[in-house]
């Protein structure tokens, strides 16, 4: 029997994902959680086979908390779960140590799927992620500047280039205005750009955002 624990902060989401997989006969949902912190201490305290976790949590970001489970629990996986298109976590996640990376809106079969296959030791790639991969090979380093950002940074750009205003954006990354404007000088910086206005242009045409 497969050990799942659902980290979400909707209760709906939750209850619908714990009734799709107690469903299924080889897993059962063992843990909820509803924050990144408290998803921490529970895979500390108790064995799981498999982590859900979205990427939007309201108090620490998906990508960092899936770092601190990887570094509490090396050999646990864990299924990153996002209404983001996949252009925008999903090789960060992969690359901070996802076993695997969906977007909410994905089949039924595909979650099931995909948790099976990271409860074994295999990591699960969509076919959308794996033709992300060989465009990304194929189109060489300028093409993809964003990924030299961190994930604050990468964060930064995304709500940026959604519209959000400095104060919307210190209030969802749950941080101060004046930081929220140290990881915009920043990664203007890094990208050598030299306006929001550029760097907006970027986040769109790269489809950063949807």
């Amino acid at each position: 029997m497969i050990k799942v624990l659902i980290a979400d902060d909707h209760a709906l989401i939750r209850k619908g994902l714990k009734q799709l997989l107690d469903d299924t006969d080889d897993m059962r949902v063992t843990g909820e959680a509803e924050n990144g912190m408290q998803a921490i201490r529970m895979a500390e305290e108790t064995d799981y086979d498999v982590v859900l976790l979205d990427i939007s949590m309201p108090d620490k970001h998906g990508v960092e908390v899936l770092k601190q489970l990887k570094a509490n629990k090396p050999q646990l996986p864990v299924l990153m779960l996002s209404m983001h298109p996949e252009e925008q976590y999903a090789l960060r996640s992969m690359k901070a140590g996802a076993a695997g990376y969906l977007n909410k809106q994905s089949a039924p079969l595909q979650l099931v799927t995909a948790i099976r296959q990271v409860a074994s030791g295999k990591k699960y790639i969509s076919t959308e992620l794996a033709e992300q991969l060989a465009n990304g090979l194929s189109q060489g380093y300028q093409e993809l500047l964003h990924q030299t950002l961190s994930n604050r940074e990468y964060q930064t750009l995304c709500l940026m280039a959604s519209g959000k205003k400095l104060s919307e954006m210190a209030d969802i990354m749950s941080l101060s205005p004046k930081t929220v404007s140290v990881y915009r000088s920043r990664l203007l910086e890094k990208m050598k750009l030299k306006n929001n206005a550029e760097a907006i242009h970027y986040a769109i045409s790269n489809h950063l955002i949807e």
